[in-house]
């Protein structure tokens, strides 16, 4: 799971890089040089799971594995109406998740490159530039299928027909200012727009830094936000997260509580990033490791064995299941066979979020050539 972090500079997106890996340096990109040369930083954190340490407390293993997250910050989206380079619409195009951080927060010693500090104006303007070369991939796509089409001899025409109305819609609300995101498209389109590099078709979380500023979520982002309005909003003092990031655990309990903060930073991230991406985890078991595994929520057995590894999935017979609750609630594997929290399922389960699954499959022949 990638999530591209990005932002006008001085909204705090190193700040939020340093608050979510526990460091105190310059991890993102400042601005660019003006090269022409897209600048990232990559880190990749592991997703806090206490299942992931009461399983491996039972289980007595070796080693636990949680979930992983990238984040990458990535410097060149400034809001400024512009035509993105080839490498940075590659870059982004990458990301499963856009990260959008926020500036909420007055400074006398770092002025905001707009003035004011106006989260509505900066969430907008950045989404307009999103919304732009979006239009501008979209209208170029458009122009080569009429190419294709005038040409003829190639694609069956309903396919290339089929693309023109779909491309053509897209481009329809792209002009009304909405993110495609918000059209509503059938698993085919979805297929046909995997390999295509559509900015608005990502979710977006919006990160509000409200710095030192203890004021709530309700009256940063108070107001209509209309069109601009995404789907996962979160407030973050980033300075005070960022610190706190820094203490041992017990220390950064205390503050946290100090602080009214149910969780740290790492934490609410990162279920905010697996919300946006609509996935959820399972566990795997034994002596050596345990082990939390990301798939999308309606994944199927099958499909979660895929996951491990593709043997697993050509070879699948059934999958042993228990959901963690009930075997954190009966306290062993065998009080909770004997529960009869323990069962077997088929390829087309459909896997829940907490399940503890042991793959029964038939491992591939060695085929001598």
């Amino acid at each position: 799971m990638q999530i591209g972090i990005i932002g006008f500079s001085q909204a705090g997106k190193t700040t939020l890089v340093n608050a979510l890996t526990g460091s105190y340096r310059p991890v993102g990109p400042q601005n660019s040089t003006g090269s022409g040369r897209v600048e990232f930083n990559s880190t990749t954190i592991s997703v806090p799971d206490h299942r992931v340490d009461w399983l491996c407390n039972l289980y007595r293993s070796q080693k636990k594995t949680y979930a992983q997250i990238t984040w990458t910050d990535i410097s060149g989206v400034r809001g400024s109406m512009s035509r993105f380079s080839g490498d940075l619409l590659d870059l982004l195009g990458r990301m499963d998740v856009l990260c959008h951080v926020v500036r909420g927060f007055d400074s006398n010693t770092v002025p905001h490159p707009m003035i004011t500090v106006d989260p509505r104006r900066d969430i907008a303007a950045l989404n307009d530039e999103l919304i732009l070369n979006d239009m501008l991939s979209v209208e170029r796509k458009l122009d080569q299928l009429k190419i294709e089409w005038e040409k003829g001899g190639g694609r069956d025409r309903s396919v290339i027909e089929r693309e023109q109305h779909l491309f053509a819609r897209m481009l329809a609300v792209l002009e009304d200012s909405r993110p495609i995101r918000q059209m509503e498209l059938t698993s085919g389109e979805n297929r046909l727009l995997s390999g295509h590099y559509l900015l608005t078709r990502k979710p977006i979380i919006i990160v509000i830094n409200v710095g030192g500023n203890a004021a709530s979520l309700d009256e940063i982002i108070a107001g209509d936000y209309g069109r601009y309005t995404p789907e996962w909003f979160i407030a973050l003092r980033g300075r005070l997260e960022m610190e706190i990031s820094q203490l041992d655990p017990d220390d950064a309990e205390l503050f946290l509580k100090e602080y009214g903060l149910d969780q740290a930073c790492r934490y609410r991230m990162s279920e905010l990033a697996l919300d946006a991406l609509d996935m959820h985890r399972f566990f795997t078991v034994v002596r050596e490791e345990v082990r939390a595994w990301t798939v999308p929520v309606g994944s199927t057995a099958l499909e979660a064995a895929g996951r491990i590894h593709s043997d697993m999935r050509s070879g699948f017979i059934k999958t042993e299941v228990t959901a963690f609750e009930d075997l954190q609630h009966c306290g062993s594997e065998d009080a909770a066979k004997a529960a009869g929290k323990w069962r077997l399922e088929g390829k087309d389960y459909l896997v829940q979020d907490g399940d503890i699954m042991c793959i029964r499959f038939s491992p591939p022949a060695n085929v001598k050539k």
